[in-house]
């Protein structure tokens, strides 16, 4: 099958890989029918942070359940499904508090040895744990759909889970850190799902900032540090705001999340610190701030996603700007990076099939 490959900073190719297959009875393989490319994909892209050469990418897919193992009980082929962008048993102790991106048996697609959501089929460990079937299967689903359904993989449950981690609520007051998919979501989880009332969502890019209205932003920030910080508390009367979403994770960022959040207030953090920002806690001390932060167990957040994706009440889908053929997928990572492109989601065609590979095998 093909795949996408991290060879080199600024250089991914897709190159034929072996194809999937069951490795242990609680595996599946899904043949993905759309996938994505993440910010968190453009750290080592941009030379960031270091990774192998000839790794695969990407964690984000839906698809079609292809094989179960023998006891795979949850889904079966045929069924279509959402996998979260870790995987997890769903029963340890961490998945049963709802952390299921800190399973004990857990992994993340894209890691070394695990096969990346950027190809035409991945090996799903633990599918029962994992996989979220989608009702009406791929027949009794537009493919219409698919956008907002591949954006529940990740980034809408990671933006939620900001908002969550913030206590936004009913006709709260937010900012929004961050104006890529994950900030984008977050402001469509804070208002549409969590009902807060006023959003102000820090966004220089015009772009960006029309979706993000669209989500549900009130307010649309362009200024950055102390004149962002002071924007936001000149608009809420010095006070600043109870809620702040940080989806960056730089030290800029959270610079900001620190300063424009009021006293008593709640920052809810899932920007990924890949520069190893040095958290500033004297401020959140003496001004009372909780401060929440984790890897998205996105498992927990799916299945009502994806009840209110398909029944038309949730859209997450307009995060995606960019359609692509796998084959081109140098392409989304050189708009992404250049910020040409919010979120570039990635179409696989139907090359890979059960009666393809039936046929070549002896």
């Amino acid at each position: 099958m093909r795949a996408a490959l991290y060879m080199s900073a600024g250089h991914v190719v897709v190159e034929d890989v072996p194809d999937p297959a069951l490795s242990e009875p609680t595996d599946a393989v899904v043949r993905v029918l759309r996938a994505a490319i993440c910010g968190s994909d453009l750290w080592s892209y941009r030379g960031v942070i270091t990774r192998a050469e000839q790794s695969r990418l990407g964690h984000e897919f839906i698809g079609i359940v292809e094989e179960v193992g023998s006891e795979v009980r949850a889904v079966r082929p045929g069924d279509l499904v959402v996998a979260p962008f870790t995987w997890s048993d769903n029963t340890c102790p961490a998945c049963l508090d709802g952390i299921q991106s800190s399973c004990e048996r857990g992994g993340t697609f894209g890691a070394p040895g695990a096969d990346g959501g950027q190809g035409q089929a991945v090996r799903v460990p633990w599918a029962d744990g994992t996989l979220v079937k989608v009702p009406g299967g791929p027949t009794g689903v537009d493919e219409s759909a698919y956008p907002a359904l591949l954006s529940a993989s990740d980034v809408m449950g990671t933006g939620l889970h900001g908002a969550v981690m913030a206590g936004v609520a009913e006709g709260s007051t937010v900012a929004v850190i961050g104006d890529g998919a994950v900030g984008l979501c977050a402001v469509l989880g804070a208002k549409s799902i969590l009902g807060a009332e006023r959003i102000f969502l820090m966004s220089r890019h015009a772009d960006r900032a029309a979706v993000g209205k669209s989500f549900g932003a009130t307010d649309v920030i362009a200024e950055r540090g102390e004149e962002g910080i002071a924007a936001v508390r000149e608009r809420t009367g010095g006070l600043g705001v109870r809620h702040v979403i940080e989806a960056v994770g730089t030290p800029e960022s959270w610079a900001m999340a620190v300063g424009m959040a009021r006293d008593g207030g709640s920052i809810g953090a899932v920007g990924v610190p890949h520069t190893a920002p040095t958290l500033p806690l004297f401020q959140p001390l003496v001004h009372n701030l909780s401060l929440n932060l984790g890897i998205a167990p996105v498992r927990r957040y799916l299945p009502d996603l994806i009840s209110r994706i398909t029944a038309g009440t949730l859209d997450p889908g307009p995060v995606f700007d960019t359609v692509l053929p796998l084959e081109n997928v140098a392409q989304g990572y050189a708009a992404m990076a250049a910020r040409e492109s919010i979120k570039t989601m990635l179409t696989t065609g139907d090359l890979w099939s059960t009666v393809s590979r039936s046929a070549s095998r002896p």
